[in-house]
């Protein structure tokens, strides 16, 4: 449903900057604030958690059943994150061209997990089916434990969002056949995986594809984690990608640090955003772990997918003769935004954790910056000095014409 209504705004709105330019058109611009506000520190938290994730797949193999060491797994982090940054900050033909490739490894992954679920299905039917005899039998979750739920399972689903982004440079088809195709395979996959591992294995397991393949493919079973670990690296690749061009129309509407908006004068990337967001990554990498991280990115996520669904009906509503190329059926937004504000209240009304209040805080501060500093454009002088030596340092300059997002 969510791409459904992302599909709609990318082909009538194709601007940089997805949800921003969307919000900032729909809703105006104190919201579209609060999205790059919020947006320039859990987008960072969502790419050290696949870091995180990719060091936790990537170490498992030379170390069996043992955890591999916090230390190891966040030094790896923050190497794979460096690199990645770097190569972005470089060249466009080369990411996309890594992200090509690394898509096409994790087919292959895919493929061979599926194959190798329904042959496991045939020779061991019984067993296999007996599996899911009792897979609701566990005590009932509250309503805070489903939300969580939600935010752990749907961040493996993510990613239909990310086209947007790019819609001033590729213009989106009115489709989402990849994504639909992406997710229907996965389903299939976690289903197959199902039948030949236990509900004990899963529980203790560092992570499910490991325990399938140590069950199917004993021989070669460090072939999965390896390929789990590439479909991650790719994963993160395409977030870092669209990161830098949501900064970048942040900063070319005026909400964020002009020297964000710059372009390397040799490779027209923007290198400042790239930089500026792989710094807020690796901060998060250092301190935190993989489920606070995706816990903390749900959270936050969540409330602005609720606003851009939101921002969807506004502008049915304002602007009827918008010219939309894909018209999503209208009930659909509706629930996308009341499932997105369910997932945002049930942990803080019934289970208050602390880290869901220091997110919903650090939103709501986002007014103590809009307030002076883009509402009264208050300006300091010593920073235009700061911007020159940073832009001399790092060869930038600002792009010839407007962000296509500012959305004025």
């Amino acid at each position: 449903m969510g791409a459904l209504c992302y599909a709609e705004l990318g082909t009538t709105l194709p601007f940089s900057g997805g949800e921003y330019s969307h919000i900032k058109r729909g809703l105006g611009s104190l919201p579209a604030f609060m999205f790059i506000w919020t947006s320039t520190f859990n987008k960072p938290a969502s790419n050290a958690a696949r870091a995180l994730l990719f060091a936790e797949y990537a170490t498992q193999p030379f170390y069996g059943i043992c955890p591999a060491p916090d230390v190891l797994k966040k030094c790896l982090a923050l190497a794979v994150l460096w690199s990645l940054g770097i190569l972005n900050g470089l060249s466009v033909k080369m990411s996309v061209w890594l992200q090509a490739v690394f898509t096409l490894l994790k087919m292959m992954a895919l493929s061979v997990i599926a194959v190798g679920g329904i042959v496991l299905l045939v020779t061991r039917q019984k067993e296999s089916l007996a599996r899911f005899e009792d897979m609701f039998g566990s005590e009932i979750p509250n309503t805070s434990q489903v939300a969580e739920a939600f935010f752990q399972g749907l961040y493996a689903y993510g990613g239909w969002w990310s086209l947007n982004y790019m819609a001033a440079i590729v213009r989106l088809s009115s489709e989402r056949d990849d994504h639909l195709y992406a997710t229907m395979k996965e389903s299939v996959s976690y289903s197959e995986h199902s039948t030949c591992t236990t509900l004990i294995l899963c529980f203790f397991a560092v992570a499910v594809a490991v325990t399938w393949a140590d069950r199917v493919i004993p021989s070669v079973a460090w072939i999965i984690p390896l390929s789990v670990a590439v479909s991650i690296f790719g994963a993160l690749n395409c977030s870092m990608f669209t990161l830098s061009r949501l900064s970048y129309a942040g900063s070319q509407s005026g909400h964020l640090p002009l020297l964000i908006s710059m372009l390397n004068v040799h490779s027209y990337t923007p290198a400042p955003a790239m930089i500026f967001s792989t710094i807020i990554a690796s901060i998060f990498i250092i301190p935190s772990d993989l489920i606070m991280l995706t816990n903390y990115f749900g959270f936050s996520a969540w409330l602005m997918i609720g606003l851009t669904c939101a921002s969807l009906i506004v502008l049915r509503y304002r602007e009827p003769h918008l010219h939309r190329p894909y018209k999503v059926f209208l009930p659909v937004p509706f629930m996308m935004v009341a499932m997105s504000f369910f997932l945002v209240l049930a942990p803080i009304v019934w289970s208050p954790n602390m880290q869901y209040v220091y997110a919903f805080l650090f939103m709501l501060g986002s007014l103590i910056i809009y307030l002076p500093f883009i509402h009264f454009k208050l300006h300091f002088a010593f920073l235009d000095k700061i911007t020159c030596h940073l832009q001399l340092l790092l060869e930038v300059c600002p792009a010839d014409g407007p962000a296509e997002g500012k959305c004025e």
